[in-house]
Parts: C-alpha cells; structure tokens; sequence
C-alpha cells in the first residue's frame, strides 16, 4: 500500500486514524497500541503478507537479546556477547535476502563458473528496520538504551510510516511518546499541520518526481542499450534525476512526518535542503539526516577510534561510505558510488585541517556537479550505462549534432532545480511558517483533491527507496 494512492489515502489512513482517537478517549493506553501495532503489521502484508513472519521473528529475537542484556548479572563480556549474536543475527537476514544474489553472481564471474541461486524476493522495509534494531541493541549494551515492554518495542519497530523508508528513528526519539495522550491540546493543530506536510509530500512525489522520472527514465534506458546520449540529454537527465530522487524520498519523507503528527508523535527531519551545501561533508550533514548519523555513530565513530587500525580515521570514511553505497543496493555500482563520496569526503576532510577553504559559490558549484555526476552511478543499472551517461555528458564535440531539446522538459528541470535549491524545507513551512487558518485548510483540501484525481488516472508510482 503506498501513501500515494487512493486506497491509502480515502481508507486506511482515515480509520486508521478515527480508530486510534476514538480508543485514545474511551480504551487503555495499551489497546490504543495495540490498534496501531495491528494497522501497522496489515499496512505492511498489504504488499506481502508471506514476509509478516520474518519482521515478527525480527522483532522478537531482538527484542528478547535486548532484554537478557538488561537484565544480565554476569560480566560485561557476556553482554558482549549477546550483542554480537543481535548484530550477526540482523546482518545475516539482511545479507541473505539482499546480497545472497549479488556476493555469488560475482563469485561466479570471478571463478569463471555457474553457480546460481534462485530468486530471493526482498522484504520491504528490512534495510531500515535492520538498522533500526541494530541501534537499539548496541545503544541497549552502552547503557543508553531503556527497557521496554514487547507491546511498545513492536508499534516502535511496525509504525507504519517510517517503516517502509524511514525516517531511521532511534528508540528515545518514539517509545518515549507512545505515553503521550493523542487528545492532549494541540490536536487540531497538529492534524493540521500534519496534513498539509503530507500534503506538500504528496505534490512533490506526483507532480515533480514522477513528472521528472518521465525524462530520466528514457535517457537512461537508452545507455542501457549502449547507444549514444548526446551532450544535452545526458545533463538534462542527470540533473532531471539528482531532483527527481530529492523530491520522491523527501516527499516520503514528508509524507511520514505529516502521518505521524497527525498521531501526535514527532519523527526526527531526515533533509534539511541538501542543495544548498557547500561541500560533500556539509551535503551529508543534510541529506538523509538520520542514515548518516547512524553510519557516523555506528560504524564511522568505533572505527576512527579503533587505534589498531592504520590511518583510523582515513580508513572510517572510506569504509563507512563504501558499506553505506552498498546498503543502497546490491550492486557493484553503488559500492562505487559510496567508494567515490568517501574519497570526496577524505578530500574535503585534508583541505579542512589544512585551513584552505573554497570560495563559497564555488564549494557550491563543485558540490553540486559532484553529486550530479556520481548520481548517474547511482541511477544506472550497470557501469556500461553509467559510462554512455558519462561519455554524453564530456563529450563537447557532439553539442552540435544534439538532438533538439524538449522545452518543457528543460523547464520543468530548472523549475525543480530553483524549488530544491532556493525553495524552504517543508518542515520550515508547515512547522513555523504557516499559521493554522480556514483558507489554508480549504487550499490543501483542494490540492489533495486534484492529487486523488491524478493518482486515480493512472497506477500509483513506488517511492524510489523503496527497493532499498
């Protein structure tokens, strides 16, 4: 089920909802959760329910780990333990279903055999859930995790809107509100507020990320096919696509912190205008907020203090960055992708300590053409369609044998280019700009109502991430 359509949108979400305020005013706190837990767990098998199994069975082994961690009277080594049976155990999930295929296609390859596997269906949602567990396990074996009943872990774990692509919320920012009243003042501000974040998530995904899919999606399939782009295409689709992956995950984005606000609970900003940063470091910093300080706290801090290690610190960019383009997919190509911003942030970390700084338009120019090329790495099904990308967009002597350009492609791409650079966040917009008031709700009734029309004429579009 995908919050761009209008089964989500006209059924689940509204009884879901009305469901969940009517058993906060009149049931237990516990059979509040418990509704959320359920509606959860049926949002998610409405896609498969054959992999409900496996997220309980995740949910339960973690959740007991933790629990015998908490309450272990024994040494600190036997927490130790435990923890590292936790993490080998989610990695082991995660690499089968994900990276089985891939480890022994390449195996294969290199040895010069046959060997096959058959198809493995990915779970949704099992990188981000995976990560969110891990976190708890290892914050659980620091001392900084709290110890939970099974009911509020599993609605932490399930909640239906950051569970399929996040936002990557920790256990402190989410169990903690679950003991909130939902009728607490504030609530039709907050359902306010709330549907006009998930309304402006809605526009992003279908009018501007779907629309720029339609110019993406052509160049792309054409280098597939190993003919020629020319030198304005291959920019337009580049470019086309580094906006096109921006508004469909921060529109899901959106669209999961509306949700949840409409439920009185707060989930953590995952962009904060990446567009604007002014090196790779600062672009981290702003993309995908909770993903990087979750490889920063994770794996990149651990490392960099591991003194055991040659270059600590060198060796922690580089190899946080590489497992974080494979967590992307399982495929060389996003290995590369990760491996290349790894060198760009080594880069940017020498020129920092030697106190050289880039004039402040340049660092944003340079930046900005970095993660545009690197993104045709990471859009592109193989090396060989990145490389036809790549070839169009260098070769200069074929500007003037390119094919003509579609102008309103060419508007359309500068328009979103000027919206993601320029534009305010929409948690800027919804959560302190704009001021609750009658026109306003009756304008996003409006949106919402042209957006029901447009999503009907056609199937909706998955989320870009969701194959993540």
């Amino acid at each position: 089920m995908l919050f761009n359509s209008q089964l989500f949108i006209l059924l689940y979400l509204p009884i879901t909802l009305i469901v969940f305020l009517i058993l906060s005013r009149w049931a237990s706190n516990t059979m509040t959760m418990l509704w959320l837990v359920i509606a959860s767990l049926f949002f998610y098998g409405w896609w498969n329910p054959d992999y409900l199994p496996l997220l309980l069975g995740s949910i339960l082994v973690n959740f007991l780990l933790a629990r015998m961690m908490v309450h272990s009277q024994r040494k600190s080594h036997h927490r130790f333990t435990l923890l590292t049976i936790g993490v080998v155990f989610n990695l082991s999930l995660l690499g089968y279903f994900k990276y089985a295929g891939f480890l022994l296609n390449s195996f294969s390859e290199i040895v010069g055999t046959n060997f096959t596997l058959a198809s493995i269906i990915l779970p949704l949602a099992i990188s981000f859930y995976t990560f969110q567990q891990i976190s708890y396990l290892v914050d659980v074996w620091r001392n900084k995790g709290g110890e939970y009943d099974l009911l509020s872990y599993t609605a932490y774990v399930t909640f239906f809107p950051q569970l399929i692509a996040g936002p990557i919320v920790r256990h402190h920012e989410l169990i903690p509100q679950f003991g909130l009243d939902p009728l607490r003042d504030g609530l039709w501000e907050r359902i306010g507020r709330g549907s006009v974040l998930f309304c402006i998530g809605l526009v992003k995904k279908v009018l501007i990320a779907d629309s720029l899919a339609n110019i993406v999606d052509p160049s792309f399939a054409i280098a597939t096919t190993g003919a020629a782009v020319d030198f304005s295409n291959a920019w337009l689709a580049a470019f086309a696509f580094s906006w096109q992956i921006y508004f469909d995950f921060s529109g899901y984005t959106d669209m999961a912190i509306g949700l949840s606000l409409m439920f009185g609970f707060t989930l953590p900003v995952n962009f904060n205008a990446p567009y604007r940063a002014r090196s790779v470091r600062e672009f981290w910093q702003r993309w995908h907020m909770t993903l990087s300080r979750f490889l920063r706290d994770y794996l990149f801090v651990p490392l960099a203090r591991n003194k055991r290690l040659p270059q600590p610190r060198v060796v922690a960019i580089l190899a946080t960055m590489f497992l974080a383009g494979l967590w992307h997919g399982a495929a060389w190509t996003f290995a590369l992708w990760g491996l290349a911003h790894g060198i760009a942030l080594l880069i940017n970390t020498i020129f920092s300590k030697s106190g050289w700084h880039l004039p402040t338009g340049m660092g944003w120019l340079l930046t900005l053409l970095f993660w545009t090329e690197a993104a045709v790495l990471f859009r592109a099904d193989s090396f060989g369609s990145a490389s036809v990308l790549w070839r169009g967009m260098h070769d200069l002597s074929s500007i003037m044998e390119m094919a003509p350009l579609d102008w309103g492609n060419l508007l359309l791409v500068v328009i979103a280019g000027i919206i993601a650079i320029l534009g305010p966040t929409s948690q800027e917009i919804c959560l302190e700009i704009l001021r609750p008031k009658r026109p306003l709700a009756m304008l996003a009734g409006v949106v919402v109502a042209v957006m029901l029309v447009l999503i009907g004429n056609g199937e909706a579009q998955e989320f870009y991430y969701f194959q993540f």
